[in-house]
Order: C-alpha cells, then structure tokens, then sequence
C-alpha cells in the first residue's frame, strides 16, 4: 500500500478534487476510490493524525516519537487490553491501574477503521464497560490496514464474524478528533479526542 507514504503527512490531495461530480460531465461515471484512500482521507478531515508504519520496529519508534513530542515521558498511560500489555512491555511506559483517572492518554487497538466517514469502530474489548468521556483526552490507536472497511456495518458484520461465541458489548464508534478548543457547533457534545493512528501495514 505505498498510496500510505504518498498521503502520509500531506493534507488531503487532488483525490479531494477529483470526486467532485460538479466538474465532470453529466454522464460521466462517478469516481469510486479505493477504500484505504477513502478512509485516510475522511480520517485527516476529521482531525486525526495519521502515522503509517511498516513494521512493529516503526510502530515503537513513533509512539516514542508520540511522546517526546507531548512531553508525556513521566505522565501515565492506560491500558485496557492484556495483548497490547505484553506487546508494549518492553516499552518505558508509566503504567496507569484500570480506574485511575489520572492517565494522560490512552493506548488501545480497535475493531475497525471506517472509510466512509473516517472514524474508528470500538467495543468492550478495547475499553470494556467504560464511556468515551470517562477515558484520558488524548488517544493512541494501534490497529493494521486489513481492518479498514467500507462502511459501519461491514464493522459490525467482522466483530459478529470474529466472535461466534460472544459478541462484544460497548460497541461504538469515535469519529472527531479535535481537543474542545477546537470543536464547532456541529461537534458540540460529542465525546472528541485528540488522536494518533499508528497504521501498521499487514496486507
């Protein structure tokens, strides 16, 4: 997926152009995009900040990178899920218990990237039974590009498929990425985090 290091750190591109209809001809088909691109676009016009890794060696250092950059080096970061526990175990990290509320931010994977509207599909297994207000402001998303779907009820439809047994609970989706200051009216009320994708490359 090189289209990542071409869009990787850049503002939307001509892509944005290209699929406004008002320009093209009446009877000229509508441009479909490729669903990775969709999602990485409606996700930066959201406000979150895309960081597209190839391997686990550039996940560390860019969650590094993360923190140097907030000074967030002696604050405490929370943890929900055991598999991302033992995979940033090696890591620095000033481990926050399940009901502190003194966590600066918030390290979790998710269910599914959503490239129709550039949000994130969660659930209990990422935050068990706690609301999005109730978690620090600041998040860091671990996921891989074979989780991004066309729409939230493709989401759905793998959380059913991946969990014959017992569906998760708590499933909901963040989709604004923007700290209070920088909300308008129409996020007003909306449970906004500020937002770092760590984008791993698996396909």
């Amino acid at each position: 997926m090189s289209l990542f290091k071409k869009l990787f750190g850049s503002k939307s591109n001509n892509s944005e152009e290209e699929i406004q209809s008002g320009d093209r001809g009446r009877y000229m088909p509508e441009i479909t995009l490729p669903i990775d691109e969709k999602f990485t676009i409606n996700f930066k016009e959201n406000g979150g900040k895309f960081l597209y890794c190839e391997n686990l060696d550039e996940i560390f250092q860019t969650l590094d990178y993360i923190i140097e950059e907030n000074s967030w080096e002696d604050k405490k970061i929370l943890i929900l899920e055991n598999e991302l526990k033992k995979r940033f175990a090696s890591s620095s990290l000033h481990m926050a218990l399940p009901n502190d509320t003194d966590a600066t931010y918030f390290l979790t994977s998710c269910e599914s990237l959503i490239a129709d509207d550039g949000s994130l599909l969660i659930s209990s297994k990422q935050i068990a039974e706690k609301k999005l207000a109730d978690l620090p402001s600041n998040f860091i998303v671990f996921s891989t590009t074979s989780q991004i779907v066309g729409s939230i009820s493709e989401g759905l439809r793998a959380i059913k498929s991946k969990n014959t047994q017992k569906i998760p609970t708590n499933i909901t989706t963040i989709k604004h990425f923007k700290l209070e200051e920088e909300k308008n009216f129409m996020t007003y009320g909306s449970n906004s985090k500020n937002l770092y994708l760590l984008l791993l490359e698996d396909l």
